[in-house]
């Protein structure tokens, strides 16, 4: 079928009942249980032990492993609390709604599309700002905080999954002309998660290569 403008939701409905979405939404909602609860632990962990630091500045946080992973150095600059409070409060009330909305979505329940929308917006600015933390981890701070670590890991594949199933199913406006790149975009999700992850991996090997040589024996 050839279109002239931009696909009516009528149409990615009708498209959606004939062919199937290519992300599935069980198969969706699995990925944000299960990477929600990560995050969610995470973050609560996180949390506790910047509390306890801001109890006793002497106290050597559970993550302070060595001089490159380590949590304390992290904690006490002013990127580890963006918005006034410490980042993972925000980790634990974003990471509760991806895990809630995930459970929804393997029950089957069909959610609103506004509340999709606003997932896959939220977790954008997610990425985005995760992408921002990293950059400030490795070439202002000079440190890794190891669940810092454990939260990028899940926020890079639950980002790109809803990007994807939100572009499939139409819940992001695409012009009819653009749907082959949209198509394309989600069932190259995968490598696109992938290769963030390799640039993280790369940028970390880097920037601490003096240190992880000492390692080699």
């Amino acid at each position: 079928m050839t279109t002239t403008g931009p696909a009516t939701d009528p149409e990615l409905d009708e498209l959606e009942r004939r062919t199937g979405p290519l992300v599935p939404p069980r198969r969706l909602g699995l990925l944000l249980a299960v990477g929600g609860a990560i995050g969610l632990l995470a973050s609560f962990v996180l949390a506790v032990e910047r509390f306890r630091l801001a109890e006793d500045p002497g106290y050597v946080p559970s993550c302070s492993i060595n001089p490159v992973l380590s949590c304390g150095s992290v904690m006490v600059h002013w990127q580890a609390a963006l918005f006034g409070f410490p980042n993972p409060l925000l980790g634990i009330g974003a990471f509760s709604v991806a895990a809630l909305l995930g459970v929804l979505l393997l029950s089957g329940t069909a959610l609103p599309r506004w509340v999709q929308q606003g997932f896959w917006a939220g977790m954008v600015l997610g990425l985005v700002f995760v992408l921002w933390l990293a950059s400030q981890t490795l070439w202002s701070i000079h440190a890794l905080c190891p669940y810092c670590v454990v939260v990028w890991a899940v926020v890079v594949p639950m980002a790109w999954t809803t990007t994807a199933d939100a572009l499939d199913r139409g819940l992001v406006p695409a012009p009819a002309r653009a749907r082959g790149a949209v198509t394309a975009l989600v069932e190259q999700r995968v490598l696109l998660t992938a290769a963030t992850y390799a640039l993280l991996l790369v940028a970390v090997a880097v920037e601490f290569w003096d240190y992880w040589r000492t390692l080699l024996p």
